[in-house]
């Protein structure tokens, strides 16, 4: 499977996430959880693909971003819509769910 993913770093998430419908993906790479929860993320890459942009931000290489953002446990996904914070969901999800909170704000 291709996945459609833009890895973020301090100098691109502002840029990133200020136009249309973005999820984030914040994870480490000491992380299960975030590593078990790739496969669901690459395949919304794919699915909404032209309706959304994904993007993974590693939170050892962020960290004002992620204190910026409030974030405390990963996984966290962030979805963003024209730059605002629409949802913030922490901890794993099904690719199911996932697809429900994203359609629900197309």
């Amino acid at each position: 499977m291709v996945a459609f993913i833009t890895e973020l770093k301090d100098d691109n998430y502002q840029e990133f996430v200020k136009d249309g419908l973005v999820l984030v993906d914040i994870w480490a790479e000491w992380c299960s959880a975030c590593k078990a929860l790739f496969p669901t993320i690459d395949q919304i890459s794919s699915e909404f693909l032209g309706k959304l942009k994904v993007g993974k931000l590693d939170a050892e290489k962020a960290p004002d971003i992620i204190k910026e953002l409030g974030i405390r446990n990963i996984p966290a996904l962030i979805l963003y819509k024209n730059g605002e914070i629409v949802e913030k969901k922490v901890g794993t999800i099904s690719k199911h769910d996932l697809s429900e909170i994203i359609e629900k704000h197309l």
